[in-house]
């Protein structure tokens, strides 16, 4: 699906149809849009091919004077096992031309045009709308990294309940979004300073917005090391939590093996067929009975005083 975006009176405006200098904006592109693509554009087939790449990362190159300009963006789907993930957003445009491609349907062009309309934001040129769509990105990765710390929150306090294997696989999960993230960011970061640096362009660009670029950045890069680090402590200790429970458990268990052990002792040794001087005393059996009860509860005091029971 495309859509057409130009500068109005107030920040971007949508068009029905494309016009010179306007963005044209596609996600989930279809055999049409692909068509419109490579056959009306004449954008190399090669970028587009590499936008379709979901593992693509962030880098610019040029190629017949169009240049391509890929980012990763944050992404929230609907899989339980991985519910934050990062897709790369393709940006290729030449003169008049300029087309973003993704092929999944995010949150952030949607937020990104109306951001434009609320705070009258106006496009310059191509990266000026490059770098502030790398600050929208920037942005999300942010709100994504609240979401993700009150889904830490959560698994925690269930945890703190009862350990079970879901919760820790719930902070698994989590744990690999954060490493997603974090390399997306690191790779935004390192393509955010190669289009500061060409020489072309330094000029026109505005200090303020480089500024806030950076800032974002590098904002949403501590911030996503931070919770990593947050969340692999947890993980630690909740591990050794669950070690520490075992080894009572096993503990325990050896501690009722050795009692039970007493009285099995006393019964095998009266229980053979040699004398034993109890074989014709009338009273004998409630007599083993007795001193088995009798170095039984010896034993669970003993093993009581030490701890291990």
């Amino acid at each position: 699906m495309k859509n057409f975006y130009k500068n109005g009176l107030s920040g971007l405006v949508a068009t029905d149809n494309q016009i010179e200098n306007c963005w044209i904006a596609i996600e989930n592109p279809t055999a049409d849009d692909r068509n419109f693509l490579l056959n009306e554009l004449q954008i190399p087939e090669a970028f587009y091919n590499d936008i379709e790449d979901i593992d693509e990362r962030p880098r610019i190159e040029e190629e017949n004077r169009w240049q391509l300009i890929i980012l990763r963006i944050p992404y929230k789907n609907n899989d339980s096992k991985l519910p934050f993930t990062t897709v790369p957003l393709g940006i290729i445009f030449k003169e008049d031309i300029f087309v973003s491609v993704c092929f999944h349907s995010t949150e952030m062009i949607g937020d990104f045009v109306a951001y434009t309309q609320r705070k009258n934001i106006l496009i310059k040129n191509h990266f000026d709308l490059v770098l502030k769509l790398l600050l929208s990105s920037s942005i999300w990765f942010l709100k994504y990294l609240k979401q993700i710390n009150q889904r830490i929150k959560l698994a925690e306090d269930n945890l703190e309940r009862s350990i079970k294997n879901e919760e820790l696989q719930a902070l698994l999960q989590l744990e690999k979004c954060l490493v997603f993230f974090i390399t997306s960011i690191k790779g935004n970061d390192v393509l955010f300073h190669r289009i500061k640096n060409i020489k072309s362009e330094r000029t026109h660009f505005d200090p303020d917005l480089l500024e806030d670029v950076d800032i974002e950045l590098k904002q949403a890069q501590e911030m996503s090391n931070i919770y990593s680090n947050i969340l692999t402590g947890m993980m630690d200790a909740y591990a050794s939590v669950i070690s520490n429970n075992l080894n009572v458990i096993m503990k325990r268990l050896t501690s009722v093996s050795i009692i039970l052990m007493i009285p099995t002792l006393i019964a095998s040794l009266y229980g053979m067929n040699v004398p034993n001087a109890l074989e014709n005393n009338p009273n004998g059996l409630w007599i083993v009975i007795l001193f088995s009860g009798v170095f039984s509860v010896i034993g669970a005091v003993l093993f009581k005083k030490k701890n291990l029971f």
